[in-house]
Order: C-alpha cells, then sequence, then structure tokens
C-alpha cells in the first residue's frame, strides 16, 4: 500500500475509465492509477495489460464489469489477470480481497446525513484500503468523513473541473477519481 500512496501523492488524478476513448487518453497521461470501471469477461484481460504495459496501477470495479462474477471467484480472477486491486460497494467483496492482501476500494454513496454514519460504519466492518465518496463535490462530507477515519478517501463522481479537484483534496481527500479527461494532466 505504501507505494500507492506514493503514487497517488505524486499525482492525485485517477482516471476513472468507462469506454475505450478514456482508456486511451488515461495511458497517455501522466496519471500512476487507473480506476477500470467497464469490461466485459472478454476484455479485461487485454486492457489490464495494456495498463500495466504503461507501468501504471490498475483497480477494476468489480461490480460493473460484465461476465465476472460479483463475488469471491470473481476476485480471484482478477488477482490472477494482474489486476493491483478492486473497487466495489460490497462489503463481502472488500473483505475478500483484504484477506488475499489486495487492495481494495469501498465506494460509499453519500445521498444524506445518514449515509455517513452508515458510510463510516462499513469501513469499520470491512477496513477496506480506500473509501471512495460519491459524489466528490461534498466538501463538508469528506471532511467529516475524513476526520473520522485514518482510512485515505478518494473523491470520485461529478468531478468536472479544477475548482472541484482542489475543493475535494482541501476537504481531505487524498486524489480524485474522474472520467474527465480535460483534469487527467490537471496536476
Amino acid at each position: 500500500m505504501e507505494n500507492l500512496l506514493d503514487e497517488l501523492i505524486q499525482n492525485p488524478i485517477i482516471p476513472a475509465v468507462r469506454d475505450k476513448a478514456i482508456l486511451q487518453s488515461a495511458l497517455n497521461s501522466d496519471c500512476r492509477v487507473i480506476f477500470l470501471l467497464h469490461s466485459t469477461i472478454l476484455t479485461i484481460r487485454d486492457e489490464i495489460s495494456m495498463i500495466k504495459q504503461k507501468n501504471k496501477l490498475v483497480f477494476v470495479h468489480i461490480d460493473l464489469i460484465e461476465g465476472v462474477g460479483k463475488d469471491e471467484k470473481g476476485i480471484e480472477f482478477l488477482k490472477s489477470i494482474g489486476a493491483d486491486g478492486i473497487i466495489s460497494t460490497r462489503q463481502n467483496l472488500i473483505n475478500h480481497a483484504f484477506s488475499l492482501s489486495l487492495p481494495c476500494v469501498q465506494r460509499i454513496f453519500l445521498i444524506d446525513s445518514q449515509s455517513i454514519s452508515s458510510g463510516l460504519k462499513m469501513i469499520e466492518n470491512s477496513k477496506p484500503t480506500f473509501v471512495e465518496v460519491l459524489p466528490g463535490v461534498i466538501p463538508k462530507a469528506i471532511y467529516k468523513l475524513s476526520q473520522n477515519t485514518q482510512i485515505p478517501i478518494i473523491a470520485g463522481g461529478m468531478i468536472e473541473s479544477k475548482e472541484d479537484v482542489m475543493q475535494a483534496l482541501g476537504a481531505g481527500a487524498i486524489a480524485i477519481s474522474t472520467s474527465n479527461s480535460n483534469l487527467f494532466s490537471l496536476l
């Protein structure tokens, strides 16, 4: 995890790849970590390979990959083909990734003040490597979460401008994830 934290400190922008055009922009960027949010069992191996050839770390959102089971074997498959970590909203998947020493990002959706409390309980129970807070444009919520957990926070979702990036980082996020390729070379 130390290496991953160092990579995010050097460049806190994480491309959130949803299609081939964004993947190409991410591969050509200085970003060191990529979140792969869309793929299929037929293409995931090649996409991970392309990312690894550029010496970048890749986290795969297991909940969004078509044809890969959203279960323990799915995590083991992703690890076996070179994924550096997984992303999930599911606590049981985060727990299994943790048992395999595979870094994991727990995604938390903030819709009201109760979701902050629920998110903190989920973090405490699953002990992810990172927490991704969505939407990432709520500095007050990012600050509150970062003050109540030792798990590093990544802000994601709806981050569309340099101002959004700076507010999220200023509120306590260590990095942001975005599919806006104009932000990949921001910092």
